[in-house]
């Protein structure tokens, strides 16, 4: 199989650790029950760009304890999930080496999606980075993965390998025509890719 690209999600794949709700609960006593409605809410509004997060989430950090700004709190929280698989990272370097293009796909909003760029480095990790924030779709939609697919250009989709850690994200890049595989932790992962990349 010729694999020229491999897309990779964030969190649970190029991110693990305690999420950042477990640190909330746990420093400032707030439960994932006050803190869910936000983001099972207009969160939501923030993964598509259709709403700034800075603006909307305002009114709830009193009720979650915060007593800075805004700008801290968001600050507090990409930290506490900067948690980076640095054998992914290592990985990567070697299939960017052999020619194989590698790109983060992620449903992120465009601050933590900044982050991610800047502070995690990942804008040196990847040859680019595809945030659903400005690609107006969320994975799992076929939107989002068509909006990738029409930017990368001249590949064709069995020539490109997408790692999710969600079952139903891999289904749906499946039913758009790429090969998708489930992520579990590094070590499957590794073996999984000798199957597609040989030396």
């Amino acid at each position: 199989m010729n694999i020229k690209v491999v897309l990779f999600d964030a969190d649970g794949v190029m991110i693990n650790g305690e999420m950042f709700s477990e640190h909330l609960e746990r420093d400032f006593g707030v439960s994932k029950d006050i803190i869910a409605p936000f983001f099972k809410g207009p969160f939501r509004d923030c993964i598509i760009g259709n709403a700034d997060l800075k603006e909307i989430i305002l009114p709830y950090l009193k009720e979650w304890n915060w007593e800075g700004t805004v700008d801290e709190f968001l600050t507090y929280w990409f930290k506490s999930e900067h948690n980076i698989d640095m054998n992914l990272v290592k990985y990567i370097s070697k299939l960017r080496a052999k020619g194989i293009k590698c790109y983060l796909v992620t449903n992120q909003e465009k601050y933590r999606g900044e982050y991610m760029l800047k502070e995690m480095d990942f804008q040196n990790v990847f040859d680019k980075i595809y945030a659903s924030a400005h690609l107006g779709h969320r994975k799992p939609s076929q939107e989002f993965y068509e909006k990738v697919y029409a930017d990368l250009g001249n590949v064709q989709k069995d020539e490109i390998l997408f790692w999710d850690d969600n079952e139903e994200n891999i289904e749906q890049a499946k039913i758009f025509g790429i090969n998708a595989e489930l992520y579990k932790n590094f070590e499957k992962f590794e073996g999984k890719m000798n199957e597609y990349i040989t030396e």
